[in-house]
């Protein structure tokens, strides 16, 4: 197992946080609503036996800065991820997506793609047509109350143990890693901006743009008991469509934090598909 360093970087003016483990080409971890790039600890060490695995802290969450002046659109997490790259001087890359990282990587990837080399998608939404579970949810950050309880640590903790189907594996010690980061009203205030940006307009272009990734070696991933996204295994159906290179798997009895659930199982799949030389 390669060991995990911790990294800062400043991009575009923002104070950017991310792990890393191992040498080699360089694949890129995105987390989403309310994670971070600890979502992928388990996962990077193994990767990293290969290549160099990068888990970035999106802003707005970890360690990384959280503007509260920002609208955290896909505009704003393509530029920071492009920028994040060049500052590392990444020209191409693997990715990894799950959750909101998987709209605002996608959408980077599908304007940038001859930056990716393979992709991995894990349990996430790409179409405009949302789940009434996703509309709850982003009509609960506007509402006065549920928000704050959303966005508070013992909100942000609750959400990880909801989001699991093997609830042993969520200890005081690793609901603390997610909610830490939000201990203060700003950085709570950000948490919501962050789960509200994303247009449904901008959902509707990433949808139509997916067959431009269809060059690129696919692997899809998903727990199948989510209950935060019910909807994935259509939604990984639908991508398996557009992409029918693509390899699909599924984990029983795993949630949608597939990464705490079962995480020997998801760094077998993940290791696996990059080692494959892909």
């Amino acid at each position: 197992m390669r060991p995990i360093e911790s990294h800062e970087v400043s991009v575009e003016g923002l104070r950017l946080h991310y792990l890393e483990a191992g040498e080699g080409p360089p694949v890129l971890f995105l987390h989403g609503w309310p994670t971070s790039a600890q979502l992928w600890r388990h996962v990077l060490p193994r990767v990293g036996r290969t290549h160099r695995a990068i888990a970035l802290d999106l802003p707005g969450f970890g360690r990384s800065d959280k503007p509260l002046d920002q609208r955290y659109s896909f505009g704003f997490f393509e530029r920071t991820i492009d920028a994040f790259l060049r500052q590392l001087e990444l020209d191409r890359v693997g990715l990894v997506v799950h959750d909101l990282g998987g709209p605002a990587g996608l959408y980077w990837a599908i304007n940038h793609v001859d930056k990716v080399r393979e992709l991995a998608i894990l349990n996430t939404l790409c179409f405009p047509e949302m789940s009434w579970a996703v509309k709850a949810f982003v009509l609960a950050t506007f509402i006065p109350g549920v928000r704050s309880y959303l966005s508070s640590p013992r909100g942000v903790a609750q959400a990880i143990r909801f989001g699991v189907v093997n609830k042993e594996r969520i200890t005081a010690d690793v609901a603390r890693i997610y909610s830490e980061p939000f201990e203060d009203g700003d950085a709570r205030k950000a948490l919501l901006k962050a789960g509200q940006g994303l247009s449904p307009r901008r959902f509707r272009e990433l949808g139509e743009g997916l067959s431009k990734l269809e060059g690129i070696p696919v692997q899809l991933l998903y727990g199948e008991r989510d209950r935060i996204l019910p909807d994935v295994a259509k939604t990984m159906a639908r991508l398996k469509m557009i992409l029918p290179h693509a390899k699909l798997a599924s984990i029983a009895d795993c949630g949608h934090f597939l990464q705490e659930d079962r995480p020997d199982e998801v760094a077998d799949v993940l290791a696996d598909f990059f080692a494959d030389g892909n």
